[in-house]
């Protein structure tokens, strides 16, 4: 009984020098992914939010919202279009990723994390400009926009009132009249960059960066900044985990510590990560 008595407490001893570490640091979240999808996936999401805010990490939770919209523009019969992986977004399309990421996907988050116990508030980069943004110019997107400032006073002030902020990439048009879809990946580093984040947490589909996609088994653990180039024309780095890549870069450049990309389908990843010896995932730094 002893012995199981100390087993126990062991990830609670292992956790305790993270806890002092990060405590009142912010860490940026970006979720989505099967983790928004996945009953099981979500609730451990929340769970895991929950109690870094409880032990004294000022987390911030950048959400996406594709499956979502995807719906509800099927719903509606609004055809969905990508161009360069990015959703071609023309003014009907804006009002639903409007109406579903800053309404329903934002507020169903806030309220899921009040019923677990949690204190959070809902906004989105409308809210005191948190996102500034002009259309993006190199290839026809429709309104999709590029961030050109963050005003992160409103973020501030949540974490201020001991809230959780739980934040819709949606942007505050400086160059026409309308909201702007951005990127949330991008959002959440440019987010972190403003809030002098000691972390960027973006929670993916796959184990993290592979050395052979085909073998989960050879992922790479920790990417130095100046090892992308060659990852990238070597084809480790390909596809999809490109714009991500690029986003923790960015964030390391403007003065983030550590950025993450952890596999979403694993259930408690962001606390693996966060407060064992172990970790999960690739970090790159």
């Amino acid at each position: 009984m002893p012995n199981n008595d100390f087993e126990r407490a062991q990830p609670l001893v292992e956790a305790l020098p993270y806890i002092q570490k990060f405590t009142n640091k912010i860490v940026v979240i970006k979720y989505g992914g099967n983790a928004m999808v996945s009953e099981e996936l979500f609730e451990a999401v929340i769970d895991d939010i929950i109690l870094l805010h409880l032990v004294g990490i000022q987390v911030v939770f950048v959400h996406g919202g594709g499956p979502e919209i995807n719906d509800m523009l099927d719903r509606l019969g609004i055809e969905t279009r990508f161009v360069n992986g990015l959703r071609y977004t023309d003014k009907d399309t804006m009002e639903v990723v409007q109406s579903v990421l800053c309404g329903k996907v934002n507020k169903d988050l806030v309220a899921t994390i009040m019923r677990k116990g949690g204190n959070a508030i809902g906004l989105c980069g409308l809210d005191g400009k948190l996102f500034e943004a002009q259309k993006m110019s190199d290839e026809d997107y429709g309104l999709v926009g590029e961030i050109t400032k963050v005003n992160p006073d409103v973020i501030f002030k949540a974490i201020e009132d001991k809230y959780i902020p739980v934040v819709a990439t949606v942007a505050f048009g400086v160059d026409e009249d309308t909201p702007y879809n951005v990127n949330a990946d991008t959002a959440a580093a440019k987010l972190a960059i403003a809030l002098e984040a000691e972390k960027l947490v973006l929670l993916t589909n796959t184990r993290g960066v592979l050395r052979n996609p085909d073998d989960e088994d050879t992922l790479l653990e920790t990417i130095k900044v100046h090892e992308i180039k060659g990852l990238m024309e070597s084809g480790i780095i390909t596809g999809g985990m490109i714009p991500k890549i690029e986003c923790c870069a960015d964030a390391i450049a403007g003065g983030v510590k550590r950025t993450h990309i952890l596999d979403g389908r694993i259930p408690h990843s962001i606390l693996i990560e966060m407060l064992t010896d172990e970790g999960v995932g690739t970090m790159i730094e």
